[in-house]
């Protein structure tokens, strides 16, 4: 491998199999300079760029977060991805370390504001359960790490934050934008299903839980220019006579969606929202 960029001593930018990486290590930039070979021996961690990203970008965020601070990020989100649904590439490890150092450097500051509840608690806490569990997980253990460096631990009101790295491990991108605007899209969603049958759904339950999966792919699929389109108008013939009102629940939720997110829903998209409306009101007994 040969150095591309020496972005200070325990990060460069590297060339290894016509691949740009950003390999890390205590020294392994140090009196480096591009066209140099990396001492292999000096490599912590080789981190790749997904879906053609910006290997100069995620070597300059890397630049600026303490080596150790990625090193535990890496063990933590290793701990937990078999629990994940997507798989987590290097870019989540990256902001997630990211993350960490920079709520330490808040929690010292500013302990009082660090520790102020998340507006989001409720909301998270119900549309990614599993993010949340881990999420928690992920700082009791930060939390004990910070203690052996007799470091003030992290207030609770951290584990919102880390769950939505976790759901934006799905995206694919070091930008939380998308998952903060999915998280409000999908609390809008219930509302609306809420009004029009004049219930309240409990985000609990199994057909909840289904729903939301089925909308973070939809969002996936969205972004890819990807959706749905397996010739369903048989099955939505079907769900107009027999649920019209989830299917006219299902055209207000196609409304929502378009107006946030700038795309017109497929006729199989819109299908797959009744059929889950459908599912939720027959929870309540109002299908």
């Amino acid at each position: 491998m040969k150095i591309l960029r020496v972005l200070n001593n325990n990060v460069v930018l590297a060339i290894k199999d016509d691949t740009e990486v950003v390999l890390t290590g205590w020294g392994i930039g140090f009196q480096k300079k591009p066209g140099h070979d990396v001492d292999r021996e000096k490599i912590t961690q080789v981190f790749v760029p997904e879906n053609n990203r910006d290997a100069d970008h995620m070597a300059s965020l890397l630049a600026e977060v303490p080596l150790d601070y990625v090193d535990l990020a890496t063990e933590l989100i290793a701990s937990v991805s078999a629990d994940l649904d997507a798989p987590v590439g290097s870019a989540t490890v990256v902001a997630l370390a990211d993350h960490l150092q920079m709520a330490v450097k808040r929690n010292e500051a500013e302990p009082e504001l660090s520790a102020q509840p998340n507006p989001l608690q409720a909301e998270v806490n119900h549309l990614y359960p599993t993010e949340s569990r881990l999420a928690a997980q992920i700082l009791a253990r930060t939390n004990e790490w910070l203690a052996a460096r007799k470091v003030a631990p992290l207030p609770d009101a951290e584990t919102v934050a880390i769950s939505l790295h976790l759901v934006n491990a799905g995206f694919r991108t070091e930008d939380l934008a998308e998952t903060y605007v999915m998280t409000g899209v999908f609390s809008q969603l219930f509302d609306v299903i809420d009004s029009a049958f004049g219930i309240t759904l409990d985000r609990n339950s199994v057909n909840a839980a289904r729903f939301i999966t089925h909308m973070r792919y939809f969002f996936v699929r969205v972004k890819n220019n990807a959706q749905l389109n397996d010739g369903m108008s048989v099955l939505r013939t079907s769900l107009e006579a027999s649920h019209p009102a989830s299917t006219l629940c299902a055209e207000r939720l196609a409304q929502v969606l378009e107006l946030r997110l700038g795309k017109e829903l497929s006729a199989d998209e819109q299908t797959y929202l009744a059929l889950h409306v459908a599912r939720l009101a027959e929870d309540k007994g109002t299908a």
